[in-house]
């Protein structure tokens, strides 16, 4: 029921976007007259607001077409390399450019799609050759591709480093952003106990909860104080008749969507004050700016429920990684097989979503490591989201990472 209420209450927003939109066009007609004065701008600028926060949003695209390596502007092409039932490994190929490290950005499983690391990717495109895991949404799988968990989110990351490796250096760098910092962990750790020829490099993670006992915050403590059998009666749903996944238990991105708007309410409240300012005022660049951003930030996708119910259990409320308990395929995962993977820590002096030591705590952990592999940097004034995104992200802490993979190339 809940999803189909949903489904219902986003038909009926749709109409009205488009009937707000249809408003705010008319208002701002250069043969209308009442676009000029009195309220007409005003009204105008509320319907748009209105319009763009109530519309239905879809997948969207990277739209990276173009970079500059060594000064010189390339063409970038999109290709799949390996296609899987919830998720395929995308290439970011570069035109008549050869070499080059070639690096693995591990997007978030957690209600957005891939396209939240679009400035991750155009940024780490100039010097690396990319590739990133592109998530299926999970509504559009269907019940016959069967289940997808934590143990199956660790075998794809190997066999998408596997693909990577299969012309030229069998080993490339990876980066794991946020809730993707565990399973790649567990997945180098895994890899460094068989030996795998395609183990990786380097492997960097950014707001990870690698050991989510260091500073808690809003988000950890939301999974802690309730038991698990909580999520699974209060926030799986099931996936109604009109998509391929039709009976599919998930966790809905807008679930997810609506848990982080209500964090920090009072700043996207402000956020789209501001753009009703901007558009009154004219001033269409900032307010395109802010457009853009929740275009992605309400871009959201459905996780199946057993990964998203083990995610709740092994991160947050058994710790699993941290006290050693955590096992994949039945084996434990144990980081001092990491042993030739050296590991930067990447954390925001401001990140609300992954607290100050949880993602350091990956340097601890992987006891065999020599500390000449491993390196912490913290970035003064960044939050969550400025640690992949920015101009900080561009300017400040890319830099460090590029600096890194180019230390432990092989």
């Amino acid at each position: 029921m809940l999803y189909d209420a949903y489904e219902f209450q986003r038909s009926m927003l749709a109409g009205a976007s488009a009937m707000a939109n249809f408003g705010a066009g008319l208002l701002q007609n250069p043969a209308n007259p009442f676009s000029y004065f009195g309220g007409g701008p005003v009204l105008a600028s509320a319907l748009e607001v209105f319009a763009h926060a109530a519309a239905p949003r879809g997948k969207p695209a990277f739209g990276i077409t173009s970079t500059t390596v060594n000064g010189r502007e390339v063409a970038v092409r999109e290709e799949i390399v390996l296609r899987k039932p919830f998720g395929q490994l995308k290439h970011f190929a570069r035109e008549g450019v050869t070499g080059g490290p070639k690096l693995l950005i591990v997007a978030p499983m957690s209600g957005h799609y891939a396209t939240l690391l679009r400035d991750t990717v155009r940024r780490m495109v100039t010097s690396a050759d990319v590739y990133i895991t592109d998530w299926r949404d999970a509504k559009l799988a269907p019940l016959s591709d069967g289940r997808f968990d934590v143990d199956d989110y660790i075998d794809y990351l190997i066999e998408f480093l596997a693909a990577i490796g299969a012309e030229g250096d069998p080993r490339a760098h990876v980066l794991a952003v946020c809730q993707p910092s565990v399973p790649a962990y567990a997945a180098v750790a895994a890899m460094g106990r068989d030996q795998h020829p395609n183990r990786p490099y380097t492997l960097s993670l950014m707001g990870g909860p690698i050991d989510t006992r260091e500073a808690p915050t809003a988000v950890n403590t939301l999974a802690t104080e309730r038991p698990h059998a909580w999520f699974e009666q209060n926030v799986i749903a099931t996936v109604p008749m009109t998509y391929p996944g039709a009976g599919r238990r998930v966790y809905p991105g807008f679930l997810q969507l609506a848990g982080f708007m209500s964090m920090n309410l009072g700043n996207h409240m402000i956020s789209h004050w501001e753009m009703f300012k901007h558009l009154v005022e004219g001033d269409g660049d900032s307010a395109t700016a802010t457009k853009a951003f929740y275009d992605e930030y309400r871009s959201v996708c459905d996780m199946t429920a057993e990964f998203y119910l083990q995610t709740i259990e092994l991160v947050f409320q058994t710790h699993a990684l941290p006290k050693g308990t955590m096992t994949h395929r039945g084996r434990p995962v144990d980081p001092a097989a990491i042993t030739d993977t050296a590991l930067l820590a990447i954390e925001g002096e401001r990140d609300d979503i992954s607290g100050l030591g949880q993602t350091r705590a990956a340097l601890t952990l992987a006891t065999a490591l020599p500390d000449a592999k491993k390196q912490y940097h913290m970035a003064e004034g960044v939050g969550h989201y400025g640690i992949f995104h920015g101009s900080k992200w561009r300017n400040r802490i890319a830099p460090v990472l590029e600096g890194w993979i180019a230390q432990h190339g092989g």
